[in-house]
């Protein structure tokens, strides 16, 4: 129930706009988003590439409605991916990115066209790109959109969401070889039809999901805090005999940092998934909702508005 209202929240303007303007909002959003522009995203990146973390980089934006943003987003990830190379952050540094942020939801195609520039960027800058999972009415969509890149740009990434009861046989499609598969649970609120509503039936999932990306040819990205499923995640490598330089692990930045070093001095490749952008207030509740515990940020925050 609690994280139904948080994830309400996330669509409410109002709820936005006294979060947005509470004092203490920056102390939350610093802990979760790089910063609102692309050199405090590379600050970031150079710092935990210092401490042996991978990283992928999203520029936070999701509700473009028109032309002109989804190309100021394109634009964007075009700069972003000259300034990586120019720093020699590449490629220990990639990007995510959300289909629905270069125009998805009002032109598949001028998206597609979007993404295979930035595709090509990042393959000029020694990167790659991997495509963001979001709510289930898009899922056939960015597989479709995948395919198409993955014939020019075939380490393009692809995400699946263990809470979609589709994903175990969308990952029997993409455990091929060559293929990069990042395995994360799920943060929209999705109706009971098409996801599991339990967080043990989403577990559960997730480990069905694991296996078949782990036992297949191609490469698992295991995006999860969970410590039950990170132990999970060694256990099934060492079960499918994987070298640690045949799968990775992935965190979002602000979550857990001393496990991801902890996953990285023992080895282990750790990318730290890193946001940053002016739009960070959708994704901060995702977080929220996924940890209710990080409520008592928020409600400082709120407390302390005026």
């Amino acid at each position: 129930m609690l994280r139904s209202a948080i994830l309400a929240a996330a669509r409410s303007n109002r709820v936005e706009r006294l979060v947005e303007t509470a004092p203490v909002s920056r102390n939350i959003v610093r802990r979760f988003i790089a910063g609102e522009q692309a050199d405090e995203a590379l600050q970031r990146t150079r710092e935990l590439a210092a401490d042996g973390l991978a990283v992928t980089i999203d520029y936070l934006g999701e509700d473009t409605t028109n032309p002109h943003q989804a190309e100021a987003t394109r634009d964007e990830y075009l700069k972003l991916l000259d300034a990586l190379h120019a720093a020699e952050l590449t490629p220990a540094a990639e990007v995510s990115l959300k289909l629905s942020a270069l125009g998805q939801v009002f032109d598949e195609k001028v998206a597609l066209e979007h993404a295979r520039a930035i595709c090509a960027k990042a393959s000029e800058a020694g990167t790659t790109v991997t495509l963001d999972a979001e709510d289930h009415t898009t899922t056939d969509s960015t597989l479709d959109v995948l395919a198409q890149l993955r014939a020019e740009f075939p380490t393009t990434g692809a995400v699946v969401q263990s809470y979609l009861r589709r994903t175990e046989a969308d990952c029997r499609e993409l455990a091929v070889e060559g293929s990069r598969v990042r395995l994360c649970k799920g943060a929209y609120k999705e109706p009971e039809s098409v996801a599991y509503q339990t967080r043990l039936d989403v577990d559960k999932s997730y480990v069905r999901c694991l296996n078949v990306l782990m036992s297949g040819g191609g490469y698992p990205m295991i995006a999860t805090h969970d410590p039950r499923l990170v132990a999970i995640g060694e256990d099934r490598a060492k079960w499918f005999d994987r070298s640690p330089d045949e799968f990775e692990f992935q965190m979002l930045y602000g979550v857990r940092p001393d496990e991801q070093l902890r996953l990285a001095r023992a080895g282990y490749t750790v990318r730290v998934y890193l946001p940053y952008g002016t739009q960070w207030y959708a994704y901060m509740m995702r977080r929220l909702a996924e940890r209710p515990a990080n409520l008592g940020f928020l409600a400082r925050a709120l407390r302390s508005r005026g």
